[in-house]
């Protein structure tokens, strides 16, 4: 199967809609590069959708223009399934690939494929990281005060995770709950939950904007961003509403080393407040502070690091 390339997708400019290409409106090209959930027309028409089902559900007819919008998958399942194309062909990423789960994309292996091989690996794979007494810190990515980092991806769309910092301190991770695609993040709110046995602990999210995508794998198994916290560990996804606004509010390059430098006193501190000076072994962070000296408390550790 031909991936097409970005330059041949950028050359040939064309990008019709996917509500175009299925037929439900006449002429309409993408402006969002295919991140629906963060595109207005997709919203409006969604919303149609709902209030003519709706009717529909109530025994009603549909009315005027606006009664003869339907949902886009809806419009291709009623194809012969050979003519029912898959989003990543629709979206221009692949050539031509039948569908095969009724555009259940989130039940779909190769969808799932496809996101981790082309995009986590060619996009977000840090080349380069500094190391500042055992915790590594990649080149080019924002960080949160509240340990989450931002990687611009294209255009206002980020990938957000925790970093290597309070991944170590936290130890390994049962799962990590993110929002659905298609919810609202809030900066400075606690948009994501991480889970150790019966511990818990909520997370500030470092932009506001709106989920497209959540990677499930470290939703069922945590500890996988404990083993690659700046790639294959990644959290979400997510279109943001006002990036350049958020990314003035984080840390990059110089700041973050003196951040960094600042949180292990913090900790060393912390670590000697609670459990006695021997606790800090030699000066260098283990990959679980808190597994390693059972005399921390959960809730005071997540307090004073994460700040919820």
């Amino acid at each position: 199967m031909e991936v097409i390339s970005l330059e041949r997708r950028i050359k040939e400019k064309y990008r019709p809609c996917i509500w175009m290409q299925a037929e439900v409106v006449r002429r309409k090209d993408c402006l969002s590069n295919y991140n629906c959930h963060a595109c207005s027309f997709d919203r409006a028409l969604r919303r149609v959708c709902d209030e003519n089902a709706e009717r529909i559900k109530q025994g009603k007819t549909p009315e005027g223009k606006h009664g003869q919008i339907s949902f886009w998958k809806d419009r291709l399942k009623k194809r012969p399934p050979s003519n029912r194309p898959c989003l990543h062909h629709m979206k221009g990423r692949i050539d031509f690939k039948v569908c095969s789960r009724d555009y259940r994309c989130e039940d779909c292996e190769f969808d799932q494929y496809f996101d981790d091989q082309y995009t986590v690996h060619a996009v977000v794979k840090p080349i380069d990281c500094i190391d500042i007494e055992g915790i590594k810190i990649p080149h080019g990515f924002y960080f949160h005060k509240g340990h989450t980092w931002v990687k611009v991806e294209e255009g206002s769309d980020v990938r957000i995770g925790l970093d290597d910092f309070i991944l170590r301190i936290l130890g390994p991770l049962d799962h990590i709950e993110a929002p659905l695609i298609g919810k609202a993040l809030v900066r400075n709110s606690v948009d994501i939950l991480l889970n150790r046995g019966e511990n818990r602990a909520g997370v500030l999210s470092p932009i506001s904007g709106v989920v497209t995508a959540v990677n499930t794998n470290v939703r069922h198994k945590g500890r996988l961003a404990n083993q690659d916290p700046y790639a294959d560990g990644w959290i979400l996804r997510a279109h943001a509403k006002n990036l350049r606004k958020d990314l003035l509010t984080l840390l990059i390059g110089s700041e973050t080393k003196d951040f960094y430098k600042k949180e292990m006193n913090r900790l060393y501190h912390f670590i000697e407040n609670e459990a006695g000076p021997l606790a800090a072994d030699g000066g260098q962070l283990g990959n679980d502070v808190y597994g390693n000296i059972p005399r921390i408390d959960w809730d005071r550790l997540v307090r004073r690091f994460l700040h919820t």
